[in-house]
């Protein structure tokens, strides 16, 4: 078993790596053909094929880690966020394959692989120690739930990048209109929560580099279905300086920082999922380290960077943009439509013998699903086209991630993970 999930760990060190340099390889393809001397268009072909070649063996390694790891713990990796979020990338990198070979375009790549790149290093984050399986899990329609959820939001992921790259190609940055203040800024914002998620893993990895050590001891009070109330004391440890602290606990341990040797506040009391203020916590630091380095790139290129990224844009059709992200929106519907609730609901009548319970989960797939059937009600109905429609399917895949991450941090039920380690 051991052999198997060291083989697992070593491959996702070495997909992680091709997935950058595949990376650079599409961003030299986009951004260099700009300054090639000679046949721009030889050139962005030549180094999208590299890129391509790279991310196809980030991709081989990925599976290794994939199928290792079931190996190595006797059932389907995806019983914990990590090991969900690490088929989720190799899910995007599937449905970015099947676009990219469709359309052509080494810029999907460009903006595809840093997103991968990204869910790969968050899964990263949480703790990667194999969990045996519950009764519960251990069940057909459980691989079936989730490999076709994730393939469902792998497409939403390669329909968000496309739509995003739309909406840099088209912002207007001359106007200085009422409309056109509005339309900078909310790409402007996007970008900026970008960086908050990559800001996020600057902290973690960060401050776990530095070794940072904090220990609370926590008291909960629950109370069970025969109204018999149940104190349990629990230690929860932080691996990032605490802001805020785990609800009603006390200071075991806290290396000191920046002159703080107490935590600042307590998290709320409403935010009951697993492992609430440690997340809550990591969320406070990612927005604090994500606008440091906002502010950093801002001074560095002294523009925004909806601006900055805009010139490597030119002559990118946005009409093709916008079939991209509608081709894999709607490849990725039906799928996410079996897996997160036809499948998802055969799975719950046997596990807890009911076909739907309002888990937390489970009503955030179906917003998600209601989503997305508005968005292609309004595309192919009303004549969504263009901006608007790729609005939409950012908006949608920022539900997507909700319902993957945020739901776990203020709610707790029987979908919920264990926190970031």
């Amino acid at each position: 078993m051991t052999d198997w999930l060291q083989i697992s760990s070593n491959a996702v060190i070495v997909a992680f790596f091709l997935y950058c340099f595949s990376f650079i390889a599409y961003a030299v393809a986009v951004g260099g053909s700009r300054f090639a001397n000679r046949e721009p268009e030889a050139h962005r072909r030549r180094w999208g094929n590299i890129g391509l070649w790279l991310a196809a063996a980030g991709w081989a390694a990925h599976l290794v880690y994939f199928f290792a790891r079931w190996a190595g713990a006797g059932h389907i990796p995806v019983s914990n966020l990590y090991e969900f979020l690490m088929a989720l990338g190799i899910a995007m990198m599937l449905a970015f394959f099947v676009i990219r070979f469709a359309y052509r375009h080494p810029l999907l790549g460009a903006f595809a692989l840093p997103l991968t790149i990204i869910i790969v290093a968050y899964a990263s984050v949480f703790p990667s120690e194999v969990q045996p399986l519950v009764p519960a899990l251990n069940s057909i329609w459980l691989r079936l739930h989730v490999t076709t959820a994730v393939l469902g939001e792998a497409f939403f992921a390669v329909g968000f990048t496309a739509a995003l790259i739309l909406i840099l190609r088209v912002t207007d940055f001359s106007r200085t209109d009422k409309a056109g203040r509005r339309a900078r800024f909310w790409a402007e914002f996007t970008l900026v929560v970008i960086v908050i998620v990559i800001g996020f893993l600057v902290a973690v990895f960060g401050f776990r580099a530095a070794g940072y050590h904090a220990e609370f001891r926590q008291e909960t009070v629950t109370v069970d279905a025969r109204g018999n109330v149940i104190e349990q004391e629990s230690t929860v440890e932080y691996g990032l300086p605490p802001i805020f602290k785990p609800y009603n606990s006390e200071t075991v341990s806290m290396d000191p920082f920046l002159g703080m040797t107490e935590p600042l506040f307590e998290t709320p009391s409403w935010m009951n999922g697993v492992n609430a203020g440690r997340k809550w916590n990591t969320v406070v630091w990612s927005v604090i380290v994500g606008l440091l380095l906002y502010g950093l790139l801002r001074l560095i290129i002294r523009k925004p960077l909806a601006r900055a990224i805009q010139p490597a844009l030119d002559g990118i059709d946005p009409d093709d943009l916008d079939e991209i992200s509608y081709r894999a929106i709607a490849i990725g519907f039906p799928l996410f439509t079996l897996g997160a609730l036809v499948f998802a609901m055969i799975w719950a009548q046997i596990a807890w013998s009911r076909f739907w319970g309002w888990d937390p989960k489970e009503v955030w797939a179906l917003i998600t699903w209601l989503f997305y059937s508005a968005y292609l009600h309004l595309r192919l109905s009303r004549g969504w086209h263009g901006i608007r429609s790729a609005w939409l399917a950012v908006i949608g895949f920022l539900i997507v991630m909700f319902t993957l991450i945020g739901v776990n941090l203020l709610i707790a039920g029987l979908h919920s993970y264990a926190g970031v380690s």
